[in-house]
């Protein structure tokens, strides 16, 4: 998952509001979200591949996604796939789940993770080996730190915060049209990430449309204040055509 934007106690009726776009290649194999075998707690797409995932929830409410860290100077080919990371939360919440991730930090790529309960969710950095809260407001994790000030996060943090102010229902096909946004940022506006100024454009807008490698799927997640929670789903081909739709839902237990 490359990026998420997420509003906390923001929106009268759905204190989370989480909306994301997982950007990979489109020859890595993967399934689409469902309920995990054998107990049909988690519900997460899965990358076929490590078998790990970039988003889930279960149905205690938990829930963590992934981003990684752009660094292109501290990649390590032979590091632990990242996705177990979030697998292993869903699986099995631990109070101290920033220890772990502190002590194995090292054997992985870069990542950011989002994770926690849905009503008390944090954000850890291995690179930064730092935890922040995330407390009332408005967020965007991308590809560097939590609000780094990129054209694409501020563009879709303003749009999320617009949306919520409106008081109206929180629809999903709004959000999935702000996720759809394919404009890219001007070279004055980039980060310098360590990757070449074509790729850096390529990657600066928040839905990624490429041959190759691009915005895969993407997910709008909502709890509402009845500890309800809202899962939808759109996969999309490597010309920006949604091929699937998923929805689900189900009360916290």
């Amino acid at each position: 998952m490359c990026i998420l934007f997420v509003a906390v106690n923001q929106h009268k009726d759905y204190p989370l509001v989480i909306a994301a776009n997982r950007d990979e290649f489109f020859n890595r194999e993967t399934t689409e979200s469902h309920f995990w075998p054998p107990n049909q707690q988690i519900l997460a797409g899965q990358d076929r591949v490590a078998g790990g995932t970039w988003m889930g929830v279960n149905k205690q409410g938990y829930l963590a996604s992934l981003t990684n860290i752009r660094n292109p100077e501290k990649v390590n080919p032979d590091a632990v796939s990242r996705g177990e990371l979030v697998s292993h939360f869903l699986k099995q919440p631990i109070d101290n789940y920033k220890e772990q991730l502190s002590s194995t930090r090292q054997n992985y790529n870069g990542y950011n993770l989002l994770f926690g309960k849905w009503n008390s969710l944090a954000v850890y950095n291995n690179h930064n080996n730092e935890l922040q809260a995330l407390t009332d407001g408005y967020y965007g994790l991308s590809n560097a730190d939590l609000n780094s000030p990129w054209p694409k996060i501020n563009k879709g943090v303003a749009a999320l915060e617009a949306y919520c102010k409106d008081g109206h229902d929180i629809h999903s096909n709004i959000l999935f049209e702000l996720l759809l946004d394919t404009s890219k940022a001007p070279d004055e506006e980039l980060p310098k990430t360590g990757v070449s100024i074509e790729w850096e454009r390529y990657v600066s807008s928040i839905f990624i449309k490429g041959k190759d490698y691009g915005t895969r799927s993407s997910t709008v997640l909502k709890v509402d204040k009845n500890q309800h929670v809202f899962w939808h789903e759109k996969t999309y081909d490597s010309e920006a055509n949604c091929t699937s739709s998923r929805n689900f839902n189900f009360n916290i237990n």
